[in-house]
């Protein structure tokens, strides 16, 4: 048998070992309901700032597809991925371990690393059904007349297709590490709830736990829902993605011992972590969105390419401070696209600012640009660009109004939607379910 048909089979085993698992079927039966629950929320919604019931309709520039109607809906596939798909990813492993079948496959032609490309193949096709209700979602919306901008569309979808792999590659490793499937689970919860305790943290700090904490799941994914494609977020997270695998690798190789299995780990994480740190310091980065929200205008940007030094940036504001989530969102992370370095410490000393006055500088923030500072304490976008201006000595661009962003408002009632998910999908995944089951037992 050649290389290729090898490995069609053993796709095939994995692909008929997914789809007996009623974690699948169970996974599959819910997620409909829930994007269902999210669509016809964010539909309604969406009216409502339309003006669907006769009053004034909101701003139309407010109004974008990606806030109002793609995040809300695939955010039901961001509680998948959670809480739900890891025990499928889990189960791949766990099952082969408990019954001595992977002893047996260890003995196989085919190597560890065409085993768990199999597996990891199986987990994203089985993803792909997954998708099958955001799909349908989509295709409602269209039928209503929405509009969608097919960059961001994508961009989103990646998003979410990145958080599956790095789920499944976190719970890979766990099912490999662990001596049983809940202890595995556990193992992987307990990954998720460490990434939000970072993020908790490092909210309003710079420097490395800053940096560290833009790469959790949540994080990730939030670069992605608001429209931007960032080089270092896609590498890092395929990378991290990657070393569960590797993990996996090293402890399901039934020959070595405990010693070499975890020298064989903190080999694989020095690895992963010098080549994180260099795909961290990618700069490339996109604006997707079709609202250009992560931008500044264009004269500025062309402006701003002239300066070559670091802009190095010192918040005197606390992370619970309105102004500094104005400033982060409307100015550093704009600039962080645009100049080749940047960066940001925050030097309030508390979390609040409310036992913070003159004498701590509070509510400044300084700006040191080629040995140069300037101070400014406001978190205007023109204002800030125009004291960046005269630091770095560069005459400001000529401000033309550019065209805005219309939006697209949409006074439109989720028909059928309810129908479509709450009712068709769940009859169609049960008959589907067990039909397999059936034919399963009969064979």
């Amino acid at each position: 048998m050649s290389p290729s048909h090898r490995f069609s089979a053993l796709f095939a085993k994995e692909w008929y070992e997914l789809t007996v698992s009623r974690a699948f079927w169970l996974l599959l039966l819910m997620i409909g309901p829930l994007v269902g629950h999210g669509f016809i929320t964010a539909v309604e919604t969406y009216a409502e700032a339309s003006g669907i019931a006769g009053g004034p309709a909101a701003l139309s520039q407010g109004l974008s597809p990606l806030d109002g109607i793609l995040v809300p809906t695939f955010g039901a596939y961001d509680l998948a991925v959670t809480l739900l798909f890891p025990f499928i990813a889990i189960r791949l492993i766990a099952a082969e371990k408990s019954n001595g079948a992977w002893t047996l496959m260890l003995q196989a032609p085919v190597g560890m690393p065409a085993m768990l490309l199999a597996k990891a193949l199986a987990l994203l096709a089985a993803w792909a059904l997954v998708w099958a209700p955001g799909v349908l979602s989509l295709a409602l919306w269209k039928f209503y007349g929405g509009a969608l901008h097919s960059p961001e569309t994508l961009n989103l979808l990646l998003g979410y297709l990145l958080r599956a792999l790095l789920a499944s590659g976190v719970a890979v490793a766990a099912a490999a590490i662990a001596s049983h499937a809940a202890t595995a689970a556990i193992a992987a919860l307990g990954f998720t709830v460490g990434t939000w305790a970072l993020e908790f943290v490092a909210a309003g700090r710079g420097g490395l736990l800053a940096r560290l904490a833009s790469y959790t799941p949540t994080s990730a994914l939030k670069v992605f829902e608001q429209g931007q494609l960032r080089l270092n977020t896609l590498a890092v997270v395929l990378l991290l993605a990657l070393a569960g695998f590797t993990l996996a690798a090293v402890w399901l190789a039934g020959y070595r011992t405990l010693r070499a299995k975890l020298a064989g780990s903190l080999i694989a994480a020095a690895v992963t972590a010098a080549l994180v740190c260099g795909a961290a310091m990618l700069r490339p980065a996109w604006d997707l969105s079709e609202n250009r929200r992560n931008s500044l205008p264009y004269a500025d940007e062309q402006a701003l390419r002239q300066i070559r030094q670091p802009l190095r940036v010192t918040v005197y504001l606390a992370p619970e401070d309105p102004r500094l989530l104005d400033l982060n969102r409307e100015v550093l992370s704009k600039l962080d696209r645009v100049l080749p370095r940047v960066e940001i410490e925050y030097a309030a000393r508390s979390r609040s600012g409310l036992f913070e006055g003159p004498a701590d500088h509070y509510g400044e923030v300084w700006y040191e640009l080629g040995g140069r500072k300037t101070m400014s304490r406001s978190a205007t976008a023109e204002v800030v660009l125009d004291t960046l201006y005269q630091a770095a000595g560069i005459a400001p661009p000529s401000r033309t109004a550019e065209t805005a962003y219309a939006g697209h408002p949409l006074a439109a009632e989720p028909r059928a939607a309810a129908w479509v998910f709450y009712l068709l999908w769940p009859l169609v995944v049960a008959m589907a379910g067990w039909l397999h089951f059936r034919y399963r037992s009969r064979g």
